[in-house]
């Protein structure tokens, strides 16, 4: 969870439907977060959370979320805090590492039958050759 007083919030103009109310209100939201100063991300965390962000984190390491889907304000606010702890919840999944592995005898010898069986299959195609 993320404390409240790393967060801040900007309301601004939303765009699209809504007729006069869409012109009035300040119904979208910006939510910045600053992850890099965050005591609550690690560096492995921070890491991860830069590859997965994109575009949305600046380069000071301020994550910007931004939702306008509902005409309300209180809905803007909930959906953008969401999508936030939803990206630092999968930036804290450590990725599994691959274990290499090597084809057992009996995975080899089935492709190399396979591959025995297409060549025979396609040089029954060919036409005949010429004495």
């Amino acid at each position: 969870m993320i404390p409240e007083d790393e967060l801040t919030w900007r309301f601004v103009r939303a765009s699209g439907p809504g007729g006069q109310h869409v012109n009035k209100t300040a119904t979208a939201v910006q939510l910045f977060w600053n992850a890099a100063r965050s005591r609550v991300v690690d560096a492995p965390t921070l890491a991860r959370l830069r590859r997965l962000a994109g575009r949305r984190m600046r380069t000071d390491g301020t994550i910007v979320i931004e939702a306008a889907g509902s005409r309300s304000q209180a809905d803007n606010r909930r959906e953008a805090l969401h999508r936030l702890e939803a990206l630092l919840a999968q930036a804290r999944q450590r990725p599994k590492s691959r274990r290499p592995t090597t084809p057992s005898r009996a995975a080899r010898q089935r492709r190399l039958d396979a591959k025995r069986r297409r060549s025979r299959v396609k040089s029954l195609r060919r036409s005949p050759l010429e004495d």
